[in-house]
């Protein structure tokens, strides 16, 4: 019995660092704009080619969506703003398995089709971004 309750202990001071690193991410994104302070990473795709990675621009659509300006954080970067419920859903799936002991699949996320699938459409997305023609140039963030 003592072991099952230190093993509790354990398990709730796992929690509260995880949740303590990401409100801590959170209020950071929050309170500062990746657009004015340096201190924050730069993707390294683009600073070694200059052109953009599906990544880009996320770090400014959080800052804008933990304001409440999705529209501004979708012309950022449309693919991670669309791809928000998934991971959500499969960190959810992953704190609650945690949390209750339980082995829950997410099976969408083990589905050979789905995950070709959403390769093609971030590598299409990677080509498309950097296509310097409209329609295509609105998928680039604005630098």
């Amino acid at each position: 019995m003592a072991q099952v309750h230190s093993i509790d202990k354990i398990k709730l001071l796992k929690i509260a660092l995880i949740a303590s690193v990401f409100g801590g991410l959170f209020l950071t994104y929050f309170l500062f704009n990746p657009s004015l302070h340096s201190f924050f990473v730069p993707c390294p795709f683009k600073y070694l080619t200059g052109y953009h990675c599906p990544g880009c621009g996320s770090q400014r659509a959080i800052h804008q969506l933990l304001h409440g300006d999705l529209l501004s954080a979708f012309r950022l970067n449309p693919l991670m703003i669309l791809s928000l419920p998934l991971i959500f859903w499969g960190l959810g799936t992953m704190v609650w398995n945690f949390i209750y002991d339980t082995k829950l699949r997410v099976k969408l996320f083990y589905s050979n089709l789905f995950i070709y699938t959403y390769f093609g459409v971030v590598l299409i997305y990677w080509i498309v971004r950097n296509i310097p023609y409209v329609p295509f140039s609105h998928l680039t963030p604005a630098d």
